[in-house]
């Protein structure tokens, strides 16, 4: 067979190779992407390119193809990004059942050796995350990337349907909302502000004006811990609701996981497949659970913790491993809770909060409660815990002016992933995770 030296390379690409692998063999293609795999048997040469939207096989033959084109494929190292022309046809070996037939190749880009290698992956634990900014090409890694990705779309899908606006709080902050010994500092033009730990209060501040109100972005916890479920820098997917008692938050917080759970095991089953995960379906209603028993199983497994005092990380993870099913903590003490929260009216040490915890011994992914909505209440309780009256000033003033019973949580978009994709660190759910030992890359 007599064919041409070499072919102009293609402008755009005709096809994404999720679009590719959806074509009737005989549809001719181009794509463009990254070589992840080079392979030969016999005279044919194999490689496996990857776009972002999946992967697909291409098949190469010498005689079939320019000389420029099959010198490049040969050429073509691993995460080279490259341009393909060629023909679909049905292959059972390939990935997706379909590869394509080259017909031309082209190298835009070529890649130096590859230096995330077996042997330097085992030179020092760090080095993955050393080299993050190349790492997250890895099958896995991007299979993580887009299961948070869909986590969010359900969030954004959720509550809109659900009639709550989406609106944006500020990231630098006079004061705590979780905790002052968990606060990042920063000097603000010669005064000191913070780094938001959550955007509650500003939330609380719109629901007056909105009705429903949820965000996404960023928080911030100065927190020293070394744990599996720890980020300094994480997203959170905060709401809160006017006219709504915590029995109704418990809820939206339900229902929300629920959307989550069907879109990822919908849309990113194959993702889950790649990552070796999969989890049980969370029908709602979730099981609850008092913090009293909570403790209580805690204690019987060798975790012990006087009441009043929040669950400890380890007693947390092993009463997460007695349900499949995310499942709520409810009635914590006010002693462990923010002071914002409302108590029970028979039980003033007891408050109306909950930790919604994903089970198998991922532990905690939501906290939530009802607030004071009373002025002198909460004047009252933030004297009592000598906070600073003056810090507040504006929020309380939110009480003065018509504010009905009201509830809302915080759900981190990282933690529900790794209980998703069921990771061992929360770290591997961060395109580029902040922890108290990592800054960079």
């Amino acid at each position: 067979m007599t064919v041409q030296q070499s072919l102009p390379r293609p402008k755009s690409r005709t096809h994404t190779i999720a679009q590719a692998l959806k074509e009737a063999p005989g549809a001719s293609v181009t794509i463009m992407g990254w070589v992840a795999t080079k392979s030969s048997i016999g005279g044919i040469k194999f490689a496996t390119i990857r776009d972002g939207s999946g992967y697909i096989q291409v098949a190469c033959k010498r005689d079939r193809v320019p000389s420029q084109a099959f010198a490049d494929f040969e050429a073509a190292t691993k995460e080279s990004a490259v341009a393909v022309e060629g023909v679909i046809r049905e292959d059972k070996r390939a990935p997706g059942g379909k590869e394509i037939s080259v017909a031309g190749f082209w190298i835009i880009s070529l890649a130096e050796d590859w230096p995330i290698t077996r042997s330097a992956v085992k030179s020092r634990s760090s080095f993955l995350y050393d080299k993050r900014h190349l790492a997250i090409r890895g099958r896995k890694a991007s299979a993580i990337i887009r299961i948070r990705a869909e986590i969010v779309y359900a969030t954004f899908d959720h509550f809109v349907k659900n009639g709550f606006t989406l609106i944006s709080a500020p990231s630098i902050v006079q004061n705590a909302v979780e905790g002052g010994s968990t606060l990042f500092e920063i000097n603000y033009f010669d005064k000191k502000a913070y780094l938001s730990q959550s955007a509650q209060l500003y939330e609380e501040a719109a629901l007056a004006a909105l009705g429903k109100v949820f965000i996404f972005q960023p928080a911030f916890r100065a927190e020293k811990s070394k744990t599996s479920k720890h980020l300094t820098e994480f997203w959170m997917i905060e709401a809160e609701q006017a006219f709504a008692d915590q029995n109704d938050n418990m809820r939206l917080q339900e229902n929300l996981v629920n959307a989550m759970a069907e879109r990822v095991l919908t849309n990113r089953s194959e993702d889950l497949k790649t990552l070796g995960r999969s989890f049980k379906f969370p029908e709602v209603p979730f099981p609850r659970i008092s913090y009293d028993e909570a403790r209580e199983i805690s204690i019987k497994k060798g975790v012990s913790f006087e009441w009043g005092e929040d669950l400890p990380t380890d007693g947390e993870r092993l009463v997460s491993k007695e349900f499949d099913v995310p499942f709520f903590i409810t009635g914590y003490p006010l002693s462990a809770r923010s002071f914002y929260h409302m108590t029970e009216e028979t039980n003033d040490k007891v408050t109306k909060s909950a930790d919604l915890i994903a089970p198998e011994g991922y532990g905690e992914i939501a906290t939530g409660g009802q607030r004071i909505h009373d002025y002198k209440e909460l004047m009252g309780r933030i004297q009592k815990q000598e906070l600073p009256t003056e810090s507040f000033e504006w929020y309380l003033e939110l009480r003065k002016f018509g504010m009905p019973e009201h509830s809302g949580f915080g759900i981190g978009a990282e933690r529900t992933t790794r209980w998703m994709c069921g990771l061992k660190h929360i770290r591997a759910t961060s395109l580029f995770p902040r922890t108290i030992s990592r800054v960079s890359p």
